[in-house]
Formats: C-alpha cells, sequence, structure tokens
C-alpha cells in the first residue's frame, strides 16, 4: 500500500513538472513544429472521383508525378535491367548491397546447461553499384555459357541475400524469367513451382541445398543446381541424384568473367517474374509480371516515399515477396543502401547473436526497413511485456508518456524531450536510427499501428497492393497522420469500387462509400501461368486499362483514403442471417496480449463462431496462477479445460474493447501448442492465414467446440 501510495505520489509530481513544462514551452513549440501546417497536411484531398454511377465509382490521384518518375520516362527506362544498368553509370561507387561478415560459428552453454550455436560476427562489407553491375553481368554470361537461352525460366529459391538480387538482374541480362518460390514452402508447393514452370536450372543457397537430395526425385526437368555458397562451411555435394550438376555460385561468375558471350535486353512486355503466391486458398498460384508492371509500380513508390540522402534499408522480408523486392529496387534506384539481415542476427537479442556481439540493426544503422504486420504486432507485443516486466513505477512513467506523447502527437505536436528520455531505448533496438517503416501484406490494427509510430519514434507508412497488382495500389501519403488506413491511390493506377450487393455493401453507402475493390493501370499482370479460366475469371480490359478484381471490400473517405472493411472469401453468414468478417474479427483479437495468433470459424448451421488461437505462453501462464491453476507443461496448460474457459472470457472481455458486435465474439476456443509457420502450410510467406488449411488440420477440434 506504502509502496503504491509513492508510486501515485511520483507520478503526481512529475505531471505536475510536466505541466509548467509545458505551459513555458507552449509557445516555443508552436512557433518552432508549426502544428497548423501538418493538421492540414494530414487532411489534404489525396484523391477524387472521376466517375461515378450507381453501381460504382473510380478514384485518381490528384497529385503531380515526382522527380524521379519524371527522369524514368524521360530516360526510356522500360525494364529493370535497363533501371540496374542506369543507376549503376548515376551511383558509381556508392555503397550499394552489404552483407555482414560471419567470422565463426561458436557453441554457447546456456544457464540451463543446452548449448546452441551462435554467430561471433563482424561488420558489413559492401559492393558499390558498379561492382553489383559488373557482377551481374558476369554471373548472367555465365549462365548463358550454361546454356540457358532467351525466354526461358529460371527458379530462385533461396532466403533474402545479396546474391539473391545480383541473380535476378543476371537473369533479367539474358531476358530470362525469375520464378521466385518462397524459402519457407513446403515440398508439395515447391515441387508444383518447379514442375508448372519447366525449369531446367535452380538457383539456391547453402542452407537450402540438402532439401534438394529427397525433391530432386519429384522434379525430373532439373539439371543444373546453383548454389550460393556459405561463409564457413563448405558445400556436401554428395548424394545427389545422377546426372544433375551442382555448381557453386562463385564459378558461375568466374566462368562469366572471361566469357564474351552477348547479353540480351528484354521488351518492357516481356515476363520479368513468375511469382508464386503461398495463396490463402488452394495450392500456389504464379503471378506473371512483366517489367511494365515492376516499373509502374518502382514510379508509384518514388512518388510517395521521401528519401533522404543519409538513407540505409535494412533487406530481411522475403526477396520472393513483389513488395519487397520493389521496395528495395526503389533503394536502388535512389541510391539508398541496402544491408541485409536476418530475423535470426537482426538484433542484439536474436537467437544467433553470440553473448556480447552486436545484431544487424546496432551495426548498419538502417532508416527504412519493410515490415508485415505480424512483425510489427511482435514489436508491440514486446514493449508491454517488457513495460510489465519494469515494475510499478516504470510502469506508470510508461503509461502517462505514452498518453502524453499521444495526446500531443495528435494535435501536430512532436515531444523531443520525451523520445529522448523515455522512449530512447525502445528506438535503439533497431539501431537508433530508423525513421521510417513501410508495412504491407495485411492490415496493419490501428492499435499497433500507433504504438509503434510512438514508442520507436517512427513514421509507419501503410500501403496496399497485391501479387497481381505488383504490390501497388495505395500508399499512404508522407504527412497523413491517421491510422486503420491504407492510403489513396497511386499515381500509376485507378481505384474502382464496385456494388456487392450480397453483403449489402454499395457506392451510394453513407456517410462512405463502400464496396469491392478493382485496380486498373500499367501495374496490373498479364494473369496466372498457366491458368485461362482463373484469369478470365478475375482480369479483364476497360476503357484502354488492365484490371483486378481483388474480392477486398473498401471504404472510401472524404479525402480520397481507403479502408479495407472486408473481404469476400472471409464472410460467413450466420444461422440467423448475420454476417461475420472473419478477417476483421481476428485483426481485431490479434491485438490481445493473449494471442500470438488466431484463426475464427464459422459454421452457417450454427448461430455463433469458434476460435483456434496460439496463445502467448507466458500471458496463459500468468493467466492460469491468477486462477490459482497450476500444471506442469505448456501442453498441459492449452488442454486444461479451466484455462480454455479463462481465455475464453478474456476474449469475450477484449472484444467489448474492441466494440465486436455480440454475434462476432467466439462462442467457444481452442488453444493450440504448436506455431503456426509457413513451412506447416497453414500461413503464406506474409504470413496471413491459410483459412482452408487451418480449418483441415484442426477439423477434429472445431468439431468438438460445436459440439461442447
Amino acid at each position: 500500500m506504502d509502496n503504491n501510495f509513492w508510486v501515485l505520489g511520483a507520478v503526481q509530481a512529475i505531471k505536475a513538472l510536466t505541466y509548467v513544462y509545458d505551459i513555458f514551452t507552449f509557445p516555443v513549440y508552436l512557433l518552432l513544429q508549426r502544428p497548423w501546417e501538418k493538421r492540414k497536411a494530414s487532411r489534404r484531398i489525396k484523391a477524387k472521383a472521376v466517375t461515378k454511377d450507381e453501381n460504382s465509382v473510380i478514384y485518381r490521384n490528384v497529385d503531380p508525378i515526382g522527380t524521379m518518375h519524371s527522369t524514368l520516362v524521360a530516360q526510356k527506362i522500360e525494364t529493370l535491367e535497363a533501371m540496374l544498368k542506369w543507376v549503376a553509370n548515376l551511383h558509381k561507387d556508392k555503397k550499394c548491397l552489404g552483407t555482414r561478415q560471419i567470422l565463426a560459428e561458436e557453441d554457447e552453454v546456456q544457464p540451463n546447461g543446452r548449448v546452441f550455436k551462435k554467430y561471433k560476427m563482424g561488420d558489413y562489407r559492401w559492393k558499390s553499384y558498379t561492382e553489383v553491375e559488373k557482377i551481374a553481368t558476369s554471373f548472367s554470361r555465365g549462365l548463358k555459357e550454361l546454356g540457358l537461352t532467351v525466354r526461358k525460366n529460371v527458379v530462385i529459391f533461396a532466403e533474402t541475400r545479396e546474391e539473391w538480387m545480383i541473380a535476378a538482374h543476371a537473369c533479367f541480362k539474358q531476358n530470362l524469367t525469375v520464378v521466385t518460390i518462397y524459402a519457407t514452402l513446403g515440398d508439395e508447393a515447391i515441387v508444383h513451382g518447379i514442375n508448372e514452370t519447366e525449369v531446367d536450372t535452380v538457383i539456391t543457397s547453402h542452407d537450402l541445398l540438402p532439401k534438394f537430395k529427397k525433391l530432386l526425385q519429384k522434379i525430373p526437368e532439373v539439371k543444373t543446381i546453383i548454389y550460393m555458397e556459405d561463409q564457413l562451411k563448405q558445400a556436401d555435394v554428395n548424394g545427389y541424384k545422377d546426372g544433375v550438376r551442382l555448381l557453386p555460385y562463385q564459378e558461375i561468375i568466374k566462368v562469366g568473367n572471361t566469357s564474351n558471350a552477348p547479353t540480351i535486353s528484354p521488351n518492357s512486355d516481356d515476363t520479368a517474374i513468375i511469382m508464386y503466391t503461398s495463396g490463402s486458398t488452394g495450392v500456389p498460384k504464379g503471378v506473371l509480371l512483366s517489367h511494365k508492371n515492376a516499373i509502374a509500380t518502382l514510379k508509384a513508390y518514388c512518388d510517395v516515399v521521401v528519401i533522404k540522402d543519409d538513407d540505409i534499408f535494412m533487406g530481411f522480408l522475403p526477396l520472393a515477396h513483389v513488395f519487397e523486392l520493389l521496395s528495395e529496387s526503389v533503394c536502388l534506384l535512389n541510391g539508398v543502401p541496402i544491408g541485409y539481415s536476418s530475423p535470426l542476427t537482426m538484433i542484439d537479442s536474436s537467437s544467433k547473436i553470440q553473448k556480447g556481439c552486436k545484431g544487424d540493426a546496432s551495426v548498419l544503422h538502417p532508416t527504412c526497413l519493410t515490415a508485415v504486420p505480424l512483425i510489427l504486432d511482435r514489436i508491440s507485443k514486446g514493449i508491454n511485456e517488457k513495460v510489465k516486466r519494469s515494475g510499478p513505477f516504470r510502469q506508470a512513467i510508461f503509461k502517462f508518456a505514452y498518453e502524453y506523447k499521444s495526446k500531443w502527437t495528435k494535435r501536430g505536436y512532436d515531444t523531443p524531450v520525451f523520445d529522448k528520455v523515455i522512449f530512447a531505448a525502445a528506438k535503439q533496438v533497431l539501431g537508433g536510427r530508423v525513421r521510417l517503416i513501410l508495412c504491407g501484406g495485411a492490415p496493419l490494427s490501428p492499435e499497433t499501428h500507433m504504438q509503434v509510430k510512438l514508442c520507436l519514434c517512427v513514421t509507419v507508412t501503410q500501403g496496399y497492393g497485391l501479387t497481381e497488382t505488383c504490390s501497388c495500389a495505395t500508399v499512404m501519403d508522407p504527412y497523413d497522420r491517421s491510422t486503420g488506413r491504407v492510403g489513396a491511390p497511386t499515381t500509376v493506377c485507378d481505384i474502382r469500387l464496385e456494388n456487392w450487393e450480397e453483403a449489402g455493401y454499395r457506392v451510394t453507402d453513407t456517410p462512405n462509400p463502400r464496396g469491392e475493390i478493382l485496380i486498373g493501370g500499367d501495374n496490373i499482370s498479364a494473369g496466372y501461368y498457366k491458368l485461362p479460366d482463373k484469369t478470365r475469371e478475375d482480369f479483364f480490359e476497360k476503357d484502354g486499362k488492365r484490371w483486378f478484381r481483388t474480392g477486398d471490400i473498401g471504404e472510401v473517405y472524404p479525402d480520397g483514403v481507403i479502408k479495407i472493411i472486408d473481404r469476400k472469401k472471409d464472410l460467413v453468414k450466420l444461422q440467423f442471417g448475420e454476417y461475420v468478417s472473419l478477417g476483421k474479427v481476428e485483426s481485431e483479437l490479434k491485438t490481445c496480449p493473449l494471442v500470438e495468433n488466431i484463426c475464427i470459424y464459422g459454421d452457417a448451421s450454427k448461430n455463433y463462431t469458434v476460435a483456434l488461437v496460439v496463445p502467448s505462453q507466458n500471458h496463459l501462464q500468468d493467466l492460469a496462477n491468477s486462477h490459482g491453476i497450476t500444471v506442469s507443461s505448456f501442453e498441459e496448460l492449452c488442454n486444461n479445460p479451466q484455462v480454455e474457459k479463462a481465455v475464453l472470457q478474456e476474449l469475450v472481455e477484449y472484444s467489448k474493447k474492441c466494440n465486436l458486435q455480440k454475434f462476432e465474439v467466439p462462442g467457444a476456443v481452442k488453444l493450440v501448442t504448436e506455431t503456426w509457420s509457413p513451412d506447416m502450410g497453414l500461413v503464406t510467406a506474409a504470413f496471413k492465414l491459410k483459412r482452408k488449411a487451418v480449418q483441415e488440420r484442426y477439423q477434429h477440434e472445431i468439431n468438438r467446440m460445436y459440439a461442447s
């Protein structure tokens, strides 16, 4: 009691001091920070309706194109191959791609006696723009010497690293099509992508090479595997199928260094990439992306992202995802160095970083990076965990500081003193200099958006796009201070809303038009590889534009900014006729501290939904303790009916805070002990739920929940 009284008194004293500080500094901040300008910039009109009728409305960006966009047009840069050639000439000796040295791998004994292998790491080693262009040219000539001909498909199946980017550009220099397959896909999906595209050459990495000992029996066309070497270990090339060549990446460059084989420039309509989307339904589909599609997206991104002279980008999301590939290509265009990282080595506490050694972010000090909502949700929960463990006084200080900063930020002010004193430690986790996080791949909850923005002192820019639209549709304006919205249409495409009568979404709705989102422009894919029927179903030509039906439902605000409010495939009609948007409920409940991941299921013959929950181990333990439940393992905890009941109650309470309707709140819950990962086939590489796969895996549990 005395302790609480002391904490309360100390916080009240700090609040009083802050109040006095605000009174004295307010006129200075008002003049220096000019908050009215920020508020005006945030409210400005970003897009307008250009045509409208009872069934549809088309929105178009109102901004003029930017300097880089107009330069690309003037220079007639129409392919990714021409782009690299041009930037190499433009930026010459400037740092381009960087990889961190791994000096040794050593055993580290943990307090519990277990031994983990950890990296002792050095500095980043950089290649200049001139070197990257030269190596890509040599690699392309090496491929030519191997007998790879024009308009042939080559698979790149590797983790994100500089060799991935160089290999892709080498393929573009011979007008070869790069087939991208996520490094985290299951064997069945990998085999499907390789066989469907009829490739005979696969470019992979040292770590993924052993997979092919088993896979080669199922991919008869593959005759050559090129593998990117490991910094420390030699690759074991024994035990592979006879008649298949295994060649080191450096060997291809060596062959190309002495070759005079010509390069073959692609045209803008040539297919640059067949990108396999590990879609949320069925087998992966290969999306055909031309050089024209990619350049259109680059123009759009350059128009909206503010680049600074001292920017450094940290690349770690899969390059097999079009969002990361195009974001890094924006860096190449603007002379921003890209330092590569991985979740295993990114921060000081990452699993492969040796004690006393710094993580990649602390060495690179990046200013920009891309993220998917799942990563930002984890950062947000990590901050909450740390605060929770910091004791009552620090908790109270953090709560006050967070509310204080939130209040002034909404009014258009910065809070430099609080940023330095309270939030500096959180900012240091990513190296201390990050100013911009670009987020895409799935909807980001407003709570996570705000917390990451305030605690890491960064701008979080959300965008919306699909592989089929070359990752481009909308991007938030740099000055937009709202959350929960995905920005206005970009400068290279139109957004069309169409009525979806079945669920009652119409463009005549008030206060804002609502409907299915269709995207039209130069960024739209030619369709799906070898799937003509599916292509005809989802794509069409109208008024000289190519259009794609997204299946997403949007709402457009008066400033032309779009909010994703639903998805056709995620909508379930319950027994009494209520529609439940499963994705919406999941995105709300995913922000609950207890929830690591969640899948909501709705049976049309029942009047409630059920939830499969991957719980946060620490929070679940705390919940069990608070209810006086003691069990020996996490598995027992998840299977305990009392714990299940307590979790359901927590979700019901949390649903009220999120303003969910009664029929949207799950009526039963099943706790799942396994973490859903892409290699299990239950989530995509961007960590979106594969709803059908989750349902099939847990059908027995779903039946049990409804039966009970």
